[in-house]
């Protein structure tokens, strides 16, 4: 079963920016609720893209630099990736369908 890879500031360039296929990165933290709420979520959607599109989780608390050149102001945050460019984000805590449906679009396009 996978499962989300946790990342840091500095192994950001090469597992989001260097990765071959799409990468979607949960910015949380351990005290925010919507946080631990998405939790179950992005644990189903890395088994469901499993090979199709890496996902990662950054805990803002531990790394200040990636949210800080991102902008992350409010968490979740959700940053999609593919070809080493940001190419969509979701803030909050939103149904898995969106997120779903998000990356599917994403790795079609």
């Amino acid at each position: 079963m996978a499962q989300p890879l946790h990342i840091t500031d500095a192994t950001f360039e090469t597992e989001v920016l260097k990765s071959d296929i799409p990468v979607i990165l949960d910015f949380w933290a351990i005290w925010c609720g919507p946080c631990m709420a998405l939790s179950p979520t992005m644990d189903a959607l890395a088994n469901e893209f499993d090979g199709k599109v890496k996902v990662c989780k950054m805990d803002v608390d531990k790394n200040r630099n990636i949210p800080m050149e991102y902008g992350i102001r409010s968490i979740p945050a959700l940053l999609l990736f593919k070809g080493g460019q940001l190419v969509d984000t979701i803030i909050g805590a939103v149904p898995k369908a969106q997120i779903h449906s998000r990356l599917t679009d994403l790795i079609q396009s």
